[in-house]
């Protein structure tokens, strides 16, 4: 898997499940599977309530419930992603835990709030969009901004919770100047290079209370045209490349 690329196959082999992409705008991509995985080892063996925003395919909430004892919830706009998801959640090891709902974020309301949040968002305002008006959706951000996901967030989760974010590098300023006041503070923080350090292009953010010191760390998705021993690791759990190779 390229960065961001969309993967020309209806279905993902993971060594645990497996993500049927037929009807989704968005397909598993390199990014998403490092923030999945990122986030299942910072949350570990917690048990409580979370919520994935925009769940596509479900990946995010699958590779959560690989690691975890979370119950957890998953909501998109789109029905084709629903559908999909369900289906991927019902053929999963833990299809007990997994639940995914139609709605939009900005009015959804559950009946108690979450004590975590994970969400990989529209990432592009005023670009180029494509002639699929799906993937516009799951890309661009006129449907559901930041500021959007932000008040939902504070609607939606705990007091004491936290929550995770996937953002494009170039977008990380602007998305902390908008979280500003709100009770939050960036605790980890992964920037992900794909390759020699050429250029940021991936931030992954987890936020909770304030007083906590930020916890940076760096990545590179691969090292002279191979994947770099941080990647293998990370994702040592769930490729079917790395199965028996990474402990």
């Amino acid at each position: 898997m390229i960065k961001g690329k969309r993967m020309p196959n209806n279905y993902f082999q993971f060594q645990q499940f497996r993500v049927e992409q037929k009807r989704s705008a968005m397909k598993v991509c390199t990014d998403a599977c490092i923030f999945g995985a990122w986030v299942a080892e910072l949350v570990g063996q917690e048990r409580g309530r979370f919520l994935d925003i925009g769940t596509g395919t479900g990946l995010l909430s699958l590779m959560v419930a690989q690691k975890s004892l979370l119950e957890m919830d998953a909501i998109d706009i789109r029905m084709e992603a629903v559908i999909e998801a369900r289906e991927n959640f019902r053929s999963s090891p833990w299809s007990d835990r997994l639940n995914c709902f139609h709605g939009d974020i900005r009015h959804w309301r559950a009946n108690q709030p979450y004590d975590g949040l994970i969400c990989n968002p529209p990432f592009y305002e005023n670009d180029l969009r494509s002639t699929d008006e799906e993937r516009n959706d799951a890309m661009h951000s006129e449907r559901l901004t930041l500021q959007e996901l932000v008040k939902a967030v504070c609607e939606l989760l705990k007091a004491d919770g936290s929550w995770g974010i996937l953002l494009p590098y170039s977008r990380v300023d602007y998305f902390l100047g908008i979280i500003e006041g709100k009770g939050w503070k960036v605790v980890h923080r992964l920037d992900i290079y794909n390759e020699g350090k050429k250029e940021l292009f991936r931030s992954c953010l987890w936020l909770g209370g304030m007083g906590v010191p930020t916890f940076v760390q760096n990545m590179m998705i691969r090292k002279s045209g191979v994947y770099s021993e941080e990647f293998r690791k990370l994702l040592g759990s769930y490729y079917l490349a790395f199965q028996d190779t990474v402990p």
